[in-house]
């Protein structure tokens, strides 16, 4: 999404090593038993697998299920590194980044590490379809029910006026690092208004729960899957429509975001191991709803991933079985 996106985010200092950067929180450094073999208990030739950890919830629930049948099925040692969407890419050529398990689109990435570097590899659908776009709070929606037409919002600008908005409306955003053109649209739309980060998914849930709650005007990105949506409904803002090739220029984009079929990327390193847990990586597909369930077990129900991942494992045996190599 680059749309935590996280409700369980951790604050977390950043730290540079290698050309990647880190999270200092959880995360293994740069380098840290990479090629190490899984110890203890089941088997052996798995080795130790880095998923990286984009910031959003929905990402943590597919690393969290994935993770844990790595380790109970497979015997594999299971590194999580949290790592910025874009970011996490560069990590494919040395080692430090095995999967990156939801992403949302990056076709400039893949062109560099899958297409030129060749570094990288595509896997199959993750079976998560995704949106991203504006959305208000229900009751503005039912309140002024022109709202959702971009072409109406510049006279309901005064209503989103904040305190950092200097003067304009204000579009709040998630994570500086989600995937956005929206201070492009913007600009390119003519609306007077003006991109606020919120700094997180979490801080981006709260603004929504207390609009729909108190009634405080907001406007602001977000995205689906995501649990949320099941709490507050959200209500899309109609922006132009999605056409092929209206946003190739990041700088020019006055087009709607396309839908996107979210996809696993691996290092070539990785699906030339012969790791079983290349296989559970590319098979793994489930719903919107099995992820939406997972990130609330883990954002709202607050259950550690480890414990939300077990849970959904145990509740559905038979999707977890078609994932398993040789099954």
């Amino acid at each position: 999404m680059t749309a935590s996106r996280m409700a369980g985010l951790r604050t977390c200092a950043l730290v540079a090593g290698a050309g990647l950067l880190l999270s200092a929180c959880g995360g293994a450094k740069v380098g840290e038993n990479d090629n190490a073999q899984a110890s203890g208990g089941g088997k052996s030739d798995c080795g130790t697998v880095n998923l990286a950890i984009n910031p959003w919830v929905g990402y943590e629930a597919n690393a969290a299920v994935i993770a844990h049948v790595a380790e109970k099925e497979l015997g594999c040692k299971v590194v999580k590194k949290d790592i910025k969407e874009e970011v996490a890419w560069q990590g494919f050529a040395t080692g430090e980044v095995d999967a990156i398990v939801e992403n949302w689109g990056h076709d400039h990435l893949k062109k560099k590490y899958i297409e030129d570097q060749k570094v990288a590899v595509e896997a199959v659908p993750t079976g998560n379809k995704g949106v991203i776009g504006w959305f208000v709070p229900p009751w503005m929606a039912e309140k002024y029910p022109d709202i959702t037409d971009w072409k109406n919002l510049n006279k309901y600008a005064d209503l989103f006026r904040t305190s950092e908005s200097g003067g304009k409306g204000q579009i709040l955003d998630g994570d500086p690092s989600f995937v956005t053109n929206d201070e492009a649209l913007v600009k390119n739309l003519k609306l007077d208004y003006k991109v606020v980060y919120a700094g997180s998914e979490a801080a981006l849930i709260t603004a929504f729960r207390q609009a729909e709650k108190q009634k405080i005007p907001l406007i602001g990105y977000f995205y689906d899957p995501q649990w949320f949506m099941s709490e507050v409904k959200l209500v899309k803002v109609g922006l132009p429509e999605w056409t092929e090739g209206c946003d190739a220029d990041a700088a020019k984009v006055a087009c709607d975001y396309p839908s996107y079929e979210l996809d696993k990327i691996m290092s070539t390193k990785f699906a030339e191991s012969g790791s079983p847990a290349y296989d559970l990586v590319k098979n793994f597909t489930w719903t919107n709803d099995d992820q939406s369930l997972v990130a609330k077990y883990i954002a709202e129900d607050k259950m550690s991933a480890e414990d939300a991942g077990a849970k959904w494992v145990a509740d559905n045996p038979g999707k977890v079985k078609a994932w398993l190599p040789d099954s």
